[in-house]
């Protein structure tokens, strides 16, 4: 009999496609197609593995058969890691895929609010020709000083992509990485305080925790230079939304580049999306065919270890013993 897989969500069967397509035979998908809570408990009693970014103590005691979770991301912050631990059942996150989508992301932002991209093109369909309109505001990212809040492994990702693009490289963590891997980054470290006041650019990768929830708000807003933008591609409550609306309402900093927002899907009437100064995405850093397939077999492979009995890679430890600061290393994602 194949190993049952819950997939805990619903996600369109294309998505569903890409994903089974790297499968291995000895394992079946199972998905939660709807939010009935029997359906739920049934698919959790058969389940041997889950993948999902969520796991409650009461939803564990609903799968006697459970042998480990996957989270299919980095950011584990809605899975009881202590009560798998009480179980016997590791939890694993899946950075590959992941960090190289966020890179790419993050440094996508940088270039497209530097070139007013997203108006270049508006305009131009619009019929609309604002070339010399463009040519005072348009900046290059070269001689800039990019910021990197949360130097793990998204935000090395980042730096590695930065390389060769005659930027100043700076970021704040927990502690400065060791001299060698500053020098093949090409990075150094400064205090956050430091690093807000003097980066052009600033780009946040840490984890979601109580201590890190709004590390960005008004006094730290306030530090940022007027020419500063910001890009989140971490988590959305990193930074305090109410506040950077003021700050980009009022251009006490140029512009801000959000790709993770604090409520999922974000309202429409949030008035962040009615600024002229943003450029914002449906949290799809990662959301590309390319990803979904590295993390498909990352997540398979993990489990055809246990079935080995072997132990899983990229396992974790509870949220709050890994991260205790706001400049925690880590990512969101």
């Amino acid at each position: 009999m194949p190993h049952t897989v819950l997939y805990l969500a619903a996600p369109p069967q294309a998505h569903r496609e890409v994903m089974l397509s790297v499968q291995p035979p000895e394992f079946r998908a199972v998905w939660l197609d709807s939010d009935a809570p029997a359906e739920l408990d049934a698919k959790l009693a058969e389940a041997e593995f889950i993948v999902s970014g969520r796991m409650t103590a009461a939803m564990l005691d609903k799968a006697p058969r459970l042998r480990m979770i996957q989270m299919p991301g980095v950011g584990y912050e809605h899975i009881d890691v202590a009560a798998c631990q009480a179980r016997g059942i590791p939890v694993a996150i899946t950075p590959e895929g992941t960090v190289q989508g966020v890179a790419e992301h993050t440094v996508l932002m940088m270039l497209a609010l530097y070139k007013h991209l997203v108006e270049a093109h508006t305009a131009l369909t619009e019929g609309r020709w604002i070339h010399n309109q463009l040519r005072p505001i348009a900046l290059m990212l070269q001689d800039k000083r990019v910021g990197i809040v949360g130097m793990g492994r998204i935000g090395r990702e980042v730096a590695k992509r930065l390389q060769g693009w005659g930027v100043d490289l700076v970021y704040t963590d927990l502690r400065p990485l060791p001299a060698d891997l500053e020098r093949e980054l090409g990075a150094r470290w400064l205090d956050l305080d430091e690093l807000l006041s003097t980066s052009d650019v600033i780009s946040l990768h840490v984890f979601l925790t109580e201590t890190s929830r709004h590390m960005i708000g008004e006094r730290e807003l306030g530090l940022m230079q007027r020419s500063a933008i910001l890009i989140n591609t971490s988590r959305g409550e990193v930074v305090d939304e109410t506040a950077l609306f003021r700050a980009l309402r009022d251009h006490q900093i140029q512009g801000a580049g959000i790709d993770a927002w604090t409520e999922e899907p974000t309202s429409p009437d949030n008035p962040i999306l009615k600024l002229d100064n943003v450029l914002v995405t449906p949290h799809m850093a990662t959301g590309n065919r390319d990803a979904m397939i590295k993390k498909s077999e990352a997540v398979y492979a993990n489990f055809q270890r246990v079935l080995r009995g072997e132990p899983p890679i990229n396992t974790v430890q509870p949220y709050v013993e890994v991260v205790s600061s706001a400049a925690a290393a880590g990512s969101g994602r």
